[in-house]
C-alpha cells in the first residue's frame, strides 16, 4: 500500500508521476521507432492489418511533410530511421515546440489561432507536394493542432469572379468556433471546406506519389478524417455539414461575409467538394494510427499501480462542457470514497477531451476550468471530502492560451483558495481559472511535452 495516504503532497506528486507516465508512453519518437523499421532496402511499416513493405530503391525522391504540436519529435525519428535517404522535408509546429532536425526543414507557428507563419507553412508543403510523382516515396507526419499549423485559405472563381478567403477570414471563424463550445470533430468539418490542403486535399496534392501518413490521434474516438482535418483521409463531411455547424451555434453573424459566402457556393455544388471514398487520390495512401489517448491511459494505470493504487480506467471519454464533465466526475469520485473501506488507496483514469464556452473574458484552458468547477462542486458540502484528489492536464503541456498544463483539486486547494479570499464561482463564471490557481500555486507546468493525444483525468481516492 502507498505510505503517501495520509500526505497531500504525496499524492499530488503521485497524480503528477502517473500523469507523465501517461504522457512518456505516447513519446512521438518512440511512437515513430515502432511504426517504422529499415530492413536492408526494404522499409517495413506496422499497421493495423500487418506489416506493410515499402521497395525504397523503386523511388528516386523520399520527402517528409507533417504538422502538428508532435510533428518534430515524429520527424526526428524518422530521420533516425532514413537518414540521408530523405531528399527534401518541411514540418510545420507551434511556436516551442521544437527539436534538432538535420534534413527536415522546421516552421514554427500559430495556434490555436493560425497565422502568417501556418500560411507560408502550408505553401511550403503544397509546393513539395505537388513537385512529387510516381516515383516519389512521401512520408506525412500528422498530429493535433495540424488544421492551424497548415493554413491554406481557399480560393474559388477568377477574375472578377474570384472568391479568395484570407488569413484573417480563418482566423474570425476559429475565434468563433472557439468560443461557442463547439468540438473539435465540428470545427474541423469547417476547416475542412475552407482550406485547400485539408480534408483529403493534401492527398491528392501528392498524387501519384506513394503516401505513408503517420497520425498521432487528439481526437476522442480516433477518426482519422477529424485529427488535424485529415489532410490525406477520404472526408466523410460535406459543405451542408459544415453549414450545420453555422447554424447550429448560431453564429452566422460572427463569421466573416467571405466565409458564409464560400460554404453557400459550396452548398450550391459549385465549388468542388473535398475528397470522398473511392477517389484515385487515395489509392496509392496508407494511413497508419501510431499513437492514441487509449495508450496513454494504459500506461498511467500501470504507473498508477507501481505505486500502490488500485487502479481503473473509466472506459466513457469525457467529453462535452468541461464543467459538466467535472460534475459527472466529482459525482463519480464521492460514490467511490464513500464505498471505500479503510486503508485503500484508489486511482480512477479517464480521457478525452472537452469543449469551454466562453461566458467571461478570462484566460485558462479546459482542464484548468474542469479542475476549477471539480473545486465548486467540493466547496458545495457542508464539509469538503478529505481524501478526493483531482488533477486534470493536458498531454501537449499546453491547456489553452497558457503556459501549464492543467491543475490540481482537492479539499487543500479549496483551504488555500478560501485562506487567499478568492471566490470560486467568479472566477470560473469568467472562464478565468489560470489566475486562480497560479495565485495559490497549484497549476501543473510541464512545458511543451511535443506530444498530444488529448487529455489525462485523474482521481486519486484516499480512505
Amino acid at each position: 500500500m502507498n505510505t503517501c495516504a495520509t500526505d497531500p503532497s504525496r499524492i499530488r506528486a503521485d497524480l503528477e508521476s502517473i500523469f507523465l507516465a501517461g504522457v512518456a508512453r505516447v513519446d512521438p519518437e518512440r511512437l515513430i521507432r515502432e511504426a517504422l523499421r529499415l530492413d536492408g532496402s526494404h522499409l517495413a511499416v506496422a499497421t493495423d492489418h500487418g506489416e506493410r513493405r515499402y521497395d525504397l530503391d523503386r523511388f528516386e525522391r523520399i520527402i517528409v511533410l507533417g504538422a502538428g504540436k508532435a510533428t518534430a519529435k515524429m520527424a526526428r525519428a524518422v530521420e533516425e530511421v532514413l537518414g540521408r535517404r530523405i531528399a527534401d522535408g518541411v514540418i510545420s509546429v507551434k511556436y516551442g515546440h521544437t527539436e534538432t532536425l538535420e534534413r527536415i526543414r522546421t516552421i514554427e507557428a500559430g495556434h490555436p489561432l493560425p497565422d502568417d507563419a501556418g500560411v507560408r507553412a502550408a505553401r511550403e508543403i503544397t509546393e513539395l507536394a505537388t513537385a512529387a510523382d510516381c516515383r516519389t516515396l512521401a512520408i506525412v507526419l500528422i498530429s493535433g493542432g495540424g488544421s492551424a499549423l497548415m493554413a491554406a485559405p481557399a480560393v474559388f472563381g477568377e477574375g472578377d469572379e474570384k472568391l479568395e478567403l484570407t488569413l484573417e477570414d480563418k482566423q474570425a471563424v476559429t475565434r468563433a468556433l472557439l468560443s461557442c463550445g463547439a468540438t473539435i470533430a465540428e470545427t474541423n468539418c469547417i476547416r475542412k471546406h475552407l482550406s485547400r490542403i485539408k480534408g483529403g486535399r493534401l492527398a491528392a496534392l501528392l498524387y501519384p506519389a506513394t503516401t505513408i501518413s503517420l497520425i498521432l490521434s487528439d481526437v476522442v474516438g480516433d477518426p482519422l478524417d477529424a485529427i488535424a482535418s485529415g489532410p490525406t483521409v477520404c472526408d466523410h463531411t460535406s459543405f451542408a455539414d459544415a453549414a450545420g455547424v453555422i447554424a447550429r451555434y448560431d453564429i452566422a453573424d460572427k463569421i466573416p461575409r467571405a466565409i458564409s459566402k464560400y460554404l453557400d457556393l459550396g452548398g450550391q455544388g459549385r465549388v468542388p467538394e473535398t475528397p470522398k471514398v473511392g477517389d484515385a487520390v487515395f489509392e496509392r495512401v496508407e494511413n497508419v494510427l501510431v499513437g492514441t489517448n487509449s495508450l496513454a491511459l494504459e500506461a498511467a494505470r500501470a504507473a498508477a499501480e507501481s505505486r500502490g493504487y488500485r487502479a481503473e480506467i473509466l472506459r466513457s471519454p469525457v467529453v462535452g462542457e468541461a464543467r459538466d464533465a467535472a460534475r459527472g466526475l466529482y459525482g463519480i469520485a464521492k460514490d467511490a470514497h464513500r464505498r471505500a473501506r479503510p486503508g485503500q488507496s484508489f486511482c480512477l483514469i479517464a480521457g478525452g477531451e472537452t469543449t469551454v464556452t466562453l461566458h467571461g473574458g478570462g484566460k485558462g484552458g479546459r482542464n484548468q476550468e474542469m479542475a476549477l468547477a471539480f473545486l465548486v462542486e467540493l466547496a458545495g458540502l457542508p464539509e469538503p471530502i478529505s481524501g478526493i484528489y483531482f488533477l486534470s492536464a493536458s498531454t501537449d503541456g499546453d491547456d489553452g492560451p497558457t503556459d501549464a498544463a492543467g491543475a490540481f483539486a482537492d479539499d487543500g486547494v479549496l483551504a488555500a483558495a478560501r485562506a487567499a479570499g478568492l471566490d470560486l464561482a467568479t472566477f470560473l463564471e469568467a472562464n478565468d481559472s489560470y489566475p486562480f490557481f497560479e495565485r495559490i500555486s497549484f497549476l501543473l507546468r510541464t512545458g511543451p511535452t511535443n506530444t498530444n493525444v488529448c487529455d489525462i483525468h485523474l482521481i486519486a481516492l484516499s480512505a
